[in-house]
Order: C-alpha cells, then sequence, then structure tokens
C-alpha cells in the first residue's frame, strides 16, 4: 500500500493529521510496510522568508477576529495537538515561507531519510524555528543523518523546486483545495486531519480489500483561504 500525503509544514492540522496517521499504522498489522510519500502544498507561496507579524496578528486580521477570539481559536487548535502527545505551541510560531523546508524534504525523502518530515513539524510547533532560515534547515538535516555540505548546496540552489511545483500541479489536477489530504493507492481518498479510529478502519479495509467502493473521508483542513473544519 502507497499513502500520498499533501501537506505544509505551517498547516497544524497537518502535524495532527500526521501523528494520527502514524498511530493507526501503528496500530495495524503490516502498518510497518505501508509506504508514505510525502507531497508539497504551500499555503501561502508568497509568505515572507522573515517573521512580519505575530500568529495572534494574523489569525485575527485573516479570520477578522478580534485578538482574544483569535487567541482563543488558536488554543482550541493547540489542545488538539496536545491531545495527540505533540509539545504543541502554535500561539508562538514564527510563519514564514515554506518552500526551501519542502525542497529540502524532497531531497531528504530520495535519501530514505523520512524522519525528517516529524523533525520540521516540531521544529516549527514545538520549537517555534523559522523554516526559512537556512541554518535551522541544515541543522535538522544534520540530526537526520543527511550531509550537511549536500545539503548547504541544495537549499543554496533551485535543487528539487521542479518537484515541489510538480507535487502542486498535482494537487490541482486532484481538485485539491486543503490539506493535510491522502490518497491511498491512487484511489482512495481522506481530506483533512481523521481521527486514529477512522484511519486505521479506513487503512485496513483497504489493505484486506474488503470494500469495492472508494472511501472518502473529510475532517480539519487547511488551504489557502485559511483553516477550518469541512463536515
Amino acid at each position: 500500500m502507497k499513502i500520498e500525503l499533501w501537506s505544509d509544514y505551517a498547516c497544524p492540522f497537518c502535524y495532527i493529521g500526521e501523528k494520527r496517521l502514524e498511530k493507526a499504522l501503528a496500530e495495524i498489522d503490516g502498518g510497518d510496510k505501508v509506504e508514505i510519500e510525502f507531497k508539497s502544498f504551500e499555503l501561502d507561496p508568497y509568505a515572507s522568508r522573515e517573521v512580519v507579524s505575530s500568529t495572534v496578528d494574523r489569525f485575527a486580521a485573516k479570520y477578522h477576529l478580534s485578538k482574544e477570539e483569535a487567541a482563543e481559536r488558536i488554543e482550541a487548535i493547540s489542545r488538539m495537538g496536545r491531545s495527540e502527545g505533540i509539545d504543541f505551541r502554535y500561539v508562538s510560531t514564527r510563519y514564514t515561507n515554506t518552500f526551501d523546508s519542502l525542497r529540502l524534504t524532497k531531497y531528504a525523502q530520495e535519501k530514505g531519510k523520512t524522519g525528517i518530515i516529524t523533525k520540521l513539524f516540531d521544529a516549527y510547533f514545538t520549537k517555534n524555528l523559522k523554516l526559512s532560515d537556512h541554518d535551522v534547515l541544515t541543522q535538522i538535516a544534520g540530526e537526520c543523518g543527511l550531509d550537511k555540505d549536500e545539503v548547504t548546496a541544495v537549499l543554496s540552489s533551485d535543487r528539487y523546486a521542479d518537484e515541489v511545483r510538480a507535487d502542486e500541479q498535482e494537487a490541482m489536477e486532484h481538485g485539491i483545495h486543503g490539506v493535510p489530504y491522502f490518497l491511498i493507492n491512487g484511489k482512495y481518498t481522506a481530506s483533512g486531519a481523521q481521527p486514529t479510529a477512522m484511519l486505521k478502519e479506513a487503512i485496513e479495509k483497504i489493505l484486506a480489500e474488503e470494500t469495492s467502493a472508494e472511501p472518502s473521508l473529510d475532517g480539519m483542513v487547511c488551504g489557502v483561504d485559511g483553516c477550518h473544519f469541512v463536515q
């Protein structure tokens, strides 16, 4: 089985969804043999490489909320993250452009270092690091066993830019407007941060080939117009 997962490191529901998928697979017999491919989806391709506002101010402006209301919504999402065992610190994230972190992920996956995905999510939502900072990305890559000189060469070039753009083009072709988005075996879909139990059930059914229908699940997603619940 292969699961393609469109995601962005600045998306809170993507980290929650990635963690729930990890838990679901750990509970499934043969889950460790499922191939996971991280696919790029920039929520804001035009985001600055520098931090230009606080998370609360950005939320308030984006969703037309007071700062108090924005803080409450951010905390509600953080509680979801903490319930999954993540030291979720959404309110103090340092929002910047994620394109280079997505390019780095392409390189890391090519080298078989998929552990970088969780580390990059953690860097953003727990350690509140700037994912546009090449020094930060190089340090994380080194912790994953990647050659720092090679990483520096990748980041200082435009390598893997085409691969990131190809993922985003594929997302458009699939009609993907929000993330996380799961495509299982090229035909079964799940949109949003699905509960672990629902992911487990859907994956088990597909693994056992017990269904002839194509399940489609909807949940919490982030898109270019913001993060919200899909009913």
